[in-house]
């Protein structure tokens, strides 16, 4: 599992991914009865990606290993196979999600896409939440009647973040939704870049904190990889390097 979050306010657009890789493992005990054990395989895995020719942001969560592979290398050969320098967010969203469906149709993975396209005489924000195994390409940034909204999504293992930021909602006994703990608004419209960035980190930190005293699976964890998208450039504020 993992958490991976787009936050994207006037100034640009901000993508994190936390670095931890967890694997099940089938076996047998010495009695022949089989078992399932849940271990971390990695905190080193890299989730995010920039795709500079594009000017292109991807995140990935869900299934990481694809045939025995690390879904970094499929990204890698997406990126050589299927792009040109004329693609946009708009065309990579989609011809990722095709490209991995080609092999792997049924998987449970799923991509952040974020970028800038050219709209007039202005730069569109596009922030892309897609899924491979439901074949969805779904835009999260407009509101019903088109125009930009700002605020921030989420994706992977939600549960803490979540229960944080949103009101808790239940349904009465007419089955209508009813708030039973209020959240207090994020004003997004208002955030800064660097307020976004923070608020990235802080959504990634949080619940690996939290998950450190949750007797639960640890699957999100390492590194915390931030990415930053503005009209004129992308750029890394942290990312993990190779190290002796």
């Amino acid at each position: 599992m993992s958490l991976v979050i787009a936050t994207y306010v006037p100034e640009g657009i901000v993508m994190a991914s936390d670095s931890r890789q967890s694997i099940t493992i089938d076996g047998k005990d010495t009695q022949g009865k089989r078992f399932k054990v849940e271990t971390v395989n990695s905190d080193a895995v890299t989730k995010t990606f920039y795709l500079k020719e594009q000017g292109v942001g991807i995140s990935t969560y869900g299934v990481d290993l694809l045939g025995g592979t690390p879904m970094s290398s499929h990204i890698e050969r997406f990126r050589q196979e299927a792009l040109t320098d004329k693609d946009d967010v708009v065309t990579v969203a989609r011809k990722l999600v095709d490209y991995v469906r080609g092999q792997f149709s049924d998987v449970d993975a799923g991509f952040h896409v974020c970028g800038y396209r050219k709209e007039g005489k202005l730069s569109a924000a596009h922030v892309y939440s897609c899924h491979v195994g439901r074949n969805v390409v779904e835009r999260k940034n407009t509101k019903p009647d088109g125009s930009l909204r700002y605020g921030a999504t989420w994706s992977g293992q939600i549960d803490i973040i979540t229960s944080i930021v949103n009101p808790v909602v239940v349904k009465d006994e007419k089955g209508a939704d009813k708030i039973v703990r209020p959240a207090p608004p994020i004003l997004w419209d208002a955030m800064t870049l660097q307020d976004a960035i923070d608020f990235s980190v802080y959504a990634i930190r949080t619940t690996i904190d939290t998950m450190r005293f949750q007797a639960r699976p640890k699957n999100v964890g390492g590194p915390i990889d931030v990415l930053v998208l503005t009209p004129n450039e992308g750029r890394w504020i942290s990312k993990k390097e190779l190290h002796q």
